[in-house]
């Protein structure tokens, strides 16, 4: 199945090294979204392996979650207290669960992982349908920069070992702002493949699709520690309200 059709695929492929250096540290998304939940509950869409949700519990929150893999929900399972979170094996668009959520959030670029503009917005029509009056969605994504683009197209070398060696490649559609990355792997057993694809979106059109869906920027930040969002902020934490 293609990476476009597959909402699973990320984390068959990922998910055995998702918790391994050189990812984000959740602590200052758990310390921001802690702090608006409101008590809760909340709801984190592409819970992945719990790396935010399991410290959001920690802190006496009622957490539920959907994850389209059953290999990240794996290893959710597998960890302390991993088991206490209900978790729906789902596309995350459709939002599979009932509301009344204080705060349901998309953290790590994610929303971008849906590669289809209508999916995208079906994400927050269906957010929209499950927070509470007052409640908040929160998202974190890049701020696409064209001028990377170019140098995204070259060949990237990732690690190169006397046994094996990794290369990785991007090709935009910039019509359709998307792009597909595949990280190649040659070793000993052969060559192995990890495609990625994204559909990227700029804060503006994220409004747009927030306002369709009957929700309002309240709040927009540079960073997980509220710094001032500016016209050349790489990413942006965006808070949505619902009416």
């Amino acid at each position: 199945m293609s990476v476009f059709d597959d909402p699973g695929l990320f984390g068959r492929l990922w998910a055995a090294d998702y918790d391994g250096p050189g990812n984000p540290d959740p602590m200052p998304a758990v310390d921001f979204l802690a702090d608006l939940a409101d008590g809760g509950p909340v709801l984190e869409l592409a819970i992945g392996t719990g790396r935010v949700a399991l410290p959001l519990a920690e802190r006496g929150l009622t957490v539920h979650g959907v994850e389209a893999s059953e290999e990240m929900l794996a290893h959710l399972r597998a960890k302390p207290g991993g088991d206490q979170i209900p978790v729906v094996v789902a596309d995350m668009a459709d939002v599979p669960v009932p509301g009344e959520f204080r705060l349901a959030y998309l953290v790590f670029n994610t929303l971008f992982n849906l590669v289809d503009a209508e999916r995208q917005a079906d994400c927050f029509r269906n957010v929209a349908r499950v927070l509470s009056p007052g409640g908040a969605f929160v998202i974190e994504t890049f701020v696409p920069d064209p001028r990377s683009f170019d140098a995204d197209e070259q060949v990237q070398v990732r690690e190169v070992t006397e046994d094996s060696a990794t290369i990785r490649l991007h090709r935009y559609d910039r019509p359709a702002q998307r792009f597909i990355r595949q990280t190649i792997t040659f070793d000993s057993d052969g060559v192995h493949l990890k495609p990625f694809a994204m559909r990227y979106a700029w804060p503006h059109q994220i409004d747009a699709m927030a306002q369709q869906a009957g929700l309002r920027l309240t709040e927009r930040y540079a960073d997980w520690q509220r710094r001032p969002f500016q016209a050349d902020s790489p990413s942006h934490i965006s808070v949505y309200r619902a009416e």
